[in-house]
């Protein structure tokens, strides 16, 4: 049997969310060596983007159906699923420190770099292992014990919405936020078309 469409799109989500936290750090980390102020304009965008797309979309989709599923069918990965779900739970605040730190930054100065530096890359640290955890753990599980009918109320789910570095056409509303975000994205991290 072919690998279920949600699979692919959770996992193309998850390429998508870990490119705009790798292009947040070369950005800010070329910045510095150039001895610049980064584009905070860019920054701000690929924050938003990690908490409109992945915090409030992603997870959450994550949390109530993926997780909450795999949770009927099996006992096996209860400890790692609640792991993650503590993440997810802290997700959103851990993104709200970043903006605010980062508009610390613009406002105030240099004197305000080195802090939203160290909370940037600790951030991107914990997502990247995050993402490592459900795509090791969390899916070969799923595929596991996953029937059809579970695969397809997940691909239902995560199909609701267009996220354009995925691929996908984006929502007018959201247009201007990708063409920012693809912008500023080194060339090495963009999606391919």
């Amino acid at each position: 049997m072919p690998a279920p469409a949600a699979l692919k799109m959770i996992r193309d989500e998850h390429a998508a969310f870990a490119a705009v936290l790798r292009s947040m750090s070369m950005l800010v980390t070329d910045a510095h060596r150039r001895r610049l102020q980064p584009d905070f304009r860019a920054l701000r965008a690929m924050l938003f983007y990690v908490d409109e797309f992945a915090e409030r979309l992603h997870h959450v989709k994550e949390t109530r159906m993926l997780f909450a599923r795999l949770r009927e069918c099996t006992q096996e990965g209860r400890v790692v699923l609640q792991r993650l779900d503590r993440d997810h739970a802290q997700g959103e605040g851990r993104v709200r420190q970043l903006e605010h730190l980062l508009l610390a930054w613009e406002l105030l100065g240099d004197a305000r770099r080195d802090e939203f530096e160290l909370a940037l890359n600790a951030y991107v640290a914990f997502y990247l292992e995050h993402m490592r955890v459900e795509e090791t753990e969390v899916l070969p599980l799923a595929e596991k014990v996953f029937a059809d009918d579970d695969w397809r109320m997940l691909e239902r789910a995560f199909g609701l919405h267009r996220d354009a570095l995925t691929g996908a056409e984006p929502e007018a509303l959201y247009a201007e936020l990708f063409r920012t975000i693809l912008e500023a994205m080194p060339a090495a991290l963009k999606p391919s078309r």
